[in-house]
């Protein structure tokens, strides 16, 4: 794997004399006593996961910090000194990434449900990104349009893959609808999807609003896991008017 261009995690599993040493051998649990199979299955395949283990080493709340230093290795959309909007942020390893790659000048919003650690140079707002006042507040901490919004919002598994495909594309579109208000032109949106077929609604929209759309699997994601990300850039401002207007 590549190491990030301008800071940031540097990659699990990299050749030898590299941070990252490679798979770490999977630990055995002393007890599954107490535990469900599935709760058992998700420990194992933690503690055998390299990313989380490289996560824990380098200082990183997350093994999602990887995912989007490896897209934004690949598309450069977190420059220094910009305004980067992070919904769904908790526990903060996306938050780390961007402080980290766009530098002290830049001014970074985390929004989330549910209480965020503080990260120096992070605002971290509590609330839902739907409620008028919470947008109102992301605005005030931004002083000035976004030029990047970013989600790797998922809604708690409900076990059945129809019905959480149906709720991440909501999480989704409703994420898209607050870029819509906030993104300056010229802007990057990076979503999270899981792949299912209810998508192609947002992709019609994503693809007029955007001058790029792409699509991608960071190695940081599990092989096994239906998740997919969206990295739209080159917003072309007015989106929301140009959509209602061909309705």
């Amino acid at each position: 794997m590549s190491g990030p261009k301008r800071g940031g995690p540097k990659q699990a599993g990299a050749k030898k004399g590299h941070s990252g040493r490679g798979r770490t051998p999977a630990a055995k649990l002393k007890t599954a006593k107490g535990r469900t199979v599935s709760s058992t299955r998700w420990l194992q395949r933690q503690l055998a996961d390299p990313y989380v283990a490289e996560a824990r080493a380098q200082g990183y709340r997350s093994r999602a910090a990887f995912k989007l230093a490896q897209m934004d290795d690949k598309f450069g959309f977190l420059e220094r000194g910009i305004r980067v909007v992070d919904l769904g942020a908790a526990p903060g390893g996306w938050c780390q990434v961007a402080t980290e790659r766009c530098g002290k000048q830049a001014r970074i919003i985390a929004v989330d449900l549910v209480e965020m650690e503080p990260l120096p140079g992070v605002t971290c707002l509590i609330g839902d990104f739907h409620a008028e006042e919470i947008q109102a507040r992301v605005k005030a901490a931004l002083d000035g349009p976004a030029d990047v919004v970013l989600t790797d919002v998922a809604a708690p598994a409900s076990g059945h893959a129809g019905t959480d495909h149906l709720r991440i594309m909501a999480l989704a579109e409703a994420a898209f609808d607050f870029a819509e208000e906030t993104l300056a032109p010229g802007g990057a949106f990076v979503v999270k999807l899981l792949q299912g077929g209810a998508e192609a609604g947002l992709l019609r929209r994503l693809k007029r609003a955007f001058v790029k759309l792409r699509h991608v699997k960071p190695s940081a994601s599990r092989a096994e896991s239906a998740e997919l990300y969206l990295v739209a850039t080159g917003f072309r401002g007015g989106a929301r008017e140009a959509l209602e207007a061909g309705d």
